[in-house]
């Protein structure tokens, strides 16, 4: 039976988007040790699958200043299957497991297709708000379809993080209505992330979420 390991010390930053599960075993020691030589104070992970909920959940396990994220990113959305729900209900129950996702839409590499899409979001999120659990959120190219569910009367109570959010102010303004958290990435320090920036200032300090999404981004 694996033990839960006592809280740390929050009083600090915290990444809430690293995808430490994507670097080799012997690369997340030293990624988390200089993360908190630098100050950092705690770290969630999310998943992309849920063939990784198991080894996500271990290496919380290991670490008290750790948690997770778990769900189907809408890139293996075409592996949701019957009886995922149930099995990511199960996994939940962990107490390292303290959202649902990473979840969502991307309309960029349509990975997937957007049906299956749809679907693995909706079904995501139906559990989220069944659990009172907050979603982390995927969005790529796909604002006004995102916001269309977004708006749906099952998802009223619904809690969230759109990370490394791009939509732009009038998506942000949205969001931030119904109650939701925006993530900001490096991405913030592109030359054309205009769209990025100009949410800045209308983002409250208690709604924003910082995030490297290593190793997949800028820091």
């Amino acid at each position: 039976m694996i033990s839960v390991a006592p809280a740390r010390d929050l009083s600090g930053p915290i990444d809430s988007h690293c995808h430490l599960q994507s670097l080799p075993p012997d690369e997340r020691e030293r990624a988390l040790d200089d993360a908190r030589e630098r100050g950092v104070r705690g770290f969630l992970v999310p998943a992309i699958r849920l063939a990784e909920a198991d080894e996500i959940l271990a290496l919380c396990h290991r670490h008290p200043d750790v948690w997770c994220a778990l769900g189907v990113h809408p890139h293996d959305a075409a592996s949701w299957q019957p009886g995922d729900r149930e099995r990511l209900r199960s996994l939940l129950a962990d107490p390292k497991a303290v959202a649902v996702g990473e979840c969502g839409l991307d309309f960029y590499y349509d990975h997937a297709p957007r049906e299956a899409q749809f679907r693995a979001l909706r079904e995501q999120w139906e559990l989220a708000v069944e659990l009172d659990l907050p979603v982390v959120v995927h969005n790529r190219d796909s604002n006004e379809e995102m916001l269309g569910v977004v708006r749906e009367e099952a998802f009223r109570d619904l809690r969230a993080d759109f990370h490394s959010f791009a939509g732009g102010r009038a998506m942000a303004e949205e969001l931030l209505a119904h109650g939701f958290s925006l993530g900001l990435s490096g991405m913030i320090t592109f030359p054309k992330a205009d769209n990025v920036r100009e949410v800045i200032p209308i983002l409250p300090a208690d709604r924003c979420l910082v995030e490297t999404d290593t190793p997949y981004l800028a820091p």
